[in-house]
């Protein structure tokens, strides 16, 4: 379990759907929250839209002040709004044990590239 600010509780499924959709499945769920969420017409997360249809993903129980620093802690740009990227990358965040398991992939990966690069030259 993990929270997202004083009260809030949720399970973290982000790890279990990794798993289970890998990770190019779990990036097009990612994408359809954030479609559920987003304000049609501006074509982002609104406070307003965030509130309006939070229980679409059970986040019904999210108090005011708490859907406030999502919104805060996802605005990287400090627009007043998440665009996709600022979403997902929040979503990431909120999840700490896959924070570790995307941080374990992209050592691996990096890895493989430089040992690609070496064995060129």
């Amino acid at each position: 379990m993990a929270g997202t600010g004083k009260g809030a509780v949720f399970e973290d499924l982000l790890p279990l759907m990794a798993d289970k959709l890998g990770g190019e499945g779990l990036m097009k769920e990612l994408c359809s929250g954030f479609q559920l969420l987003m304000d049609k017409d501006k074509g982002v997360i609104t406070l307003d839209s965030l509130r309006r249809n939070s229980k679409l993903l059970g986040l019904q129980d999210l108090k005011e002040d708490e859907l406030v620093s999502m919104m805060k802690e996802g605005d990287f740009d400090g627009d007043g709004a998440l665009n996709q990227m600022e979403f997902c990358v929040l979503m990431f965040r909120l999840s700490p044990e896959l924070m570790e398991e995307s941080w374990f992939l992209l050592e691996e990966a990096m890895e493989g590239e430089l040992k690609n690069n070496n064995a060129r030259y």
